[in-house]
This record gives structure tokens, C-alpha cells and sequence, in this order.
């Protein structure tokens, strides 16, 4: 319990430490500079839907209210701008729309899959104590507001100069991300969706390149985000180039491919099949890192 409750002091310090470095001059709403504000958003928009979750001890709307909340941190952070009394540049626009369309379709996909599945495997046993459920809606308000956060400053920032090299670099890669994330989760979900396909794993299109498309598809697209804010960022606001390295190590090494290739190993480690899928197939970036764990 005491571990739980140290890791959500841990969660919401980072995120304030991460909001004051990252500070635009001359953004605030209410009063806040508008990177606080956001992460002060992400956090209060968890807790509260955190609170009927917690005491029904369901997970049904644990990546509902991230989508939820992503959309409200680009509309504060748009707000914050216009009544800064600026107008929107069209870098800061197209960001914001990046960042919407992501989420949306994102948000609406896992929601979707967990009313179908009715449950989230990985909240099994999360959710059987309050401490640890509550930490987990915690960590998901940082996991929102780090990803976010240089999208957040770009927004804020709102350089009004042409949109130049290291835009179209990062504006193509956030494309093909997005686009690699998003086949990859309907691939997978129309593989599913066929009787005889039950309790068998997937090596049709980008799934026979990676073993987690979608997974490398998400981190592509965030990097991509990062490129285009690369010119922008001055001092301390370099610090928001921890988007793409806070995606990259959670879904690699904390909640994303540990657990699945766990249960992968455990449902079909002894499938001669999934051997031979497994050993000549990346993990995750596509005809690199044969075989690796």
C-alpha cells in the first residue's frame, strides 16, 4: 500500500517538474502557465473518472478516459493560446489535429475491444486492491501528459515562420506511424473475428514483418511529433524530448511487450509454429532484430 501511494507522489511530481521546465512565456489560462495546466487536466479529468471505477473495481473506461483526457490538454492548450490573444499557427494546428486523431482513433478502438472482450487482462489483479487501481489511473495521467507534452509546447510555442525541413521530415513519419498503428489494429482485430482464428496468434500483413506493428507504429509517430519540435525547443524545453523515449520504454520494457510476449510464450511456447514465427520475426521493428526477446 505504502509503495503504491509513494509511486502516485512519484507520478504527480514528475509531472510537475516536467511541466515547470517546459514554461512558455506568455501562455496562461486562469492564471497557470498552460503546461501545468495541462498536466493538472490530465490528472483531476483520471481522478475523477477514476472514482466509480474504483468503486465498482472496473477497468471498462481506463483507456476511454486517456482519450478523454488527451483531448482536453490540446483544448486547454489551444484555449490557453487564443486567450493569450494569439491566433493558432498552422504548425501548432496541424499538431493539435495529430494529437486528436491519434487519441480518437486510438481511444475508440480499445474501448470498443473492451466492451467486446468485457474485460482488460491486465487489470486482473491491479484491480483487486484500491491503493494499486488507484496508482494506475495515476500513472495513466503521466503516461498521458509525458506523451503529450512536447505536442503540448510546440502548441504553446506557436512559431508563425514557415513550416520548413524539420516539420515535412517529422509531418511524414507521424503519417506512416499512424497509418502503420492503425492496419495494424484492424489486421489483427478482423483476424480475431473469425471463428476458426480463436486462440491462434497472427502472422498476416504487418504482423509478418513484427511481432507488435502497432507497437512500433505508435513509437514512429510520437518520434515524429519530436522531430518537428526539434527546432522550436530552446533550455529546458528540451525536456519534452521525453515523449518518444517515455513511449518507446513503456511500451517495451514496462506494460506493452513484456506482458504480451509472456502470454505468447505461455499459450504457444510449445507450438512448433509460433517457434518458427517467433524466431524469424522482429519483436517489433520490421526485418531488424531477428529473434529477439
Amino acid at each position: 500500500m505504502i509503495k503504491d501511494f509513494v509511486a502516485i507522489v512519484v507520478c504527480i511530481l514528475t509531472a510537475y517538474l516536467v511541466a515547470i521546465a517546459a514554461s512558455v512565456e506568455g501562455v496562461f489560462l486562469y492564471g497557470a502557465p498552460v503546461v501545468l495546466l495541462c498536466a493538472g487536466v490530465s490528472f483531476f479529468v483520471h481522478w475523477i473518472i477514476a472514482i466509480p471505477s474504483l468503486i465498482v473495481s472496473s477497468e471498462k473506461y481506463f483507456d476511454f478516459t486517456g482519450m478523454i483526457a488527451t483531448l482536453l490538454v490540446v483544448s486547454t492548450a489551444i484555449l490557453a493560446l487564443l486567450n493569450s490573444g494569439q491566433q493558432a499557427s498552422s504548425r501548432s494546428t496541424i499538431v493539435a489535429i495529430f494529437v486528436s486523431l491519434w487519441t480518437l482513433r486510438l481511444g475508440t478502438f480499445l474501448y470498443k475491444r473492451i466492451v467486446q472482450s468485457g474485460e482488460d487482462k491486465r487489470f486482473k489483479d491491479i484491480k483487486k486492491s484500491l491503493p494499486r487501481f488507484l496508482m494506475a489511473w495515476t500513472l495513466s495521467a503521466l503516461w498521458v501528459f509525458l506523451t503529450t507534452v512536447n505536442a503540448i509546447t510546440i502548441i504553446a510555442l506557436n512559431p508563425q515562420e514557415p513550416l520548413g525541413t524539420f516539420f515535412i521530415i517529422g509531418g511524414i513519419l507521424w503519417i506512416l506511424g499512424f497509418a502503420f498503428e492503425a492496419v495494424a489494429d484492424w489486421q489483427k482485430k478482423n483476424f480475431s473475428e473469425f471463428p476458426e482464428n480463436r486462440d491462434k496468434f497472427i502472422t498476416q500483413g504487418l504482423w509478418s514483418i513484427s511481432r507488435h506493428p502497432n507497437y512500433f507504429g505508435e513509437i514512429v509517430l510520437w518520434t515524429g511529433i519530436a522531430i518537428i519540435s526539434l527546432p522550436l525547443l530552446s533550455s529546458w524545453q528540451l525536456i519534452t524530448l521525453v515523449s518518444p523515449l517515455f513511449v518507446f520504454i513503456l511500451l517495451t520494457k514496462i506494460s506493452g511487450l513484456p506482458f504480451l510476449e509472456d502470454k505468447a510464450e505461455k499459450k504457444w511456447g510449445n507450438d512448433k509454429n509460433y517457434i518458427e514465427y517467433k524466431n524469424k520475426t522482429p519483436v517489433l521493428t520490421p526485418f531488424f532484430g531477428k529473434n529477439n526477446n
